[in-house]
């Protein structure tokens, strides 16, 4: 017999966990859906410039890149509050992890005030659905992520709630997982809807 199967068991090197995906299966199919949602405005966007070049290396010049940065900012910011929810939860602070969810919200909130009064400022400029077809596909996403940054924001809320109801302990904590995959996701198509609506010309 070998010396390692001799060895006392807390002598014994430790087995490496397996790999695993965050999240169920539930969550991932519903990140596809929403995923795929995303990929056929993305591809109407392409469609579209490919048949107006012009109009969309123009309407970029329009719109308030400030509002734009700012909000990948606050997304960015986010999904980082989010990261430390699940890493303060895996160490067994509840009330850490609330509080970093909270973050999260608020920034959820952020985003969408800064969002309306840059719907608001854009009508103000004659910048509607009406004004040509690279503004309305510039509404017609943006307002589908604004959306989903509502109601993702509410499933954090109740993420709190059961963090704060102690559902949750260090080694299960899939519901916080699956909000947190769901909300990157939401980050993830912000950031690929920044550069194409207010920074490609």
């Amino acid at each position: 017999m070998s010396a390692i199967a001799d060895a006392p068991e807390f002598a014994r090197p430790a087995r490496p966990l397996a790999p695993s995906v965050p999240g169920n299966l539930a969550i991932w199919a519903a990140i596809l859906a929403e995923m795929s949602e995303f990929a056929v405005m993305f591809v109407v966007y392409f469609l579209a410039r490919v048949h107006n070049p012009e109009m969309f290396a123009a309407g970029p010049l329009k719109l308030s890149t400030l509002a734009g940065t700012v909000n990948t900012l606050v997304m960015l910011t986010s999904s980082f509050f989010v990261i430390r929810a699940v890493i303060a939860m895996r160490q067994d602070r509840a009330r850490e992890c609330a509080r970093w969810l909270w973050g999260a919200v608020a920034a959820g909130g952020i985003y969408l005030v800064v969002k309306y009064f840059e719907y608001r400022w854009n009508v103000s400029n004659q910048i509607t659905l009406e004004t040509n077809l690279f503004y309305a596909v510039y509404y017609y996403i943006t307002f589908n992520h604004f959306l989903h940054v509502g109601w993702g924001s509410a499933a954090v809320m109740w993420v709190i709630f059961r963090v704060n109801s102690g559902a949750y302990g260090p080694n299960e904590h899939e519901g916080l997982l699956n909000i947190a995959v769901y909300w990157h996701m939401i980050d993830l198509a912000w950031i690929t809807i920044f550069p194409l609506l207010y920074v490609i010309r």
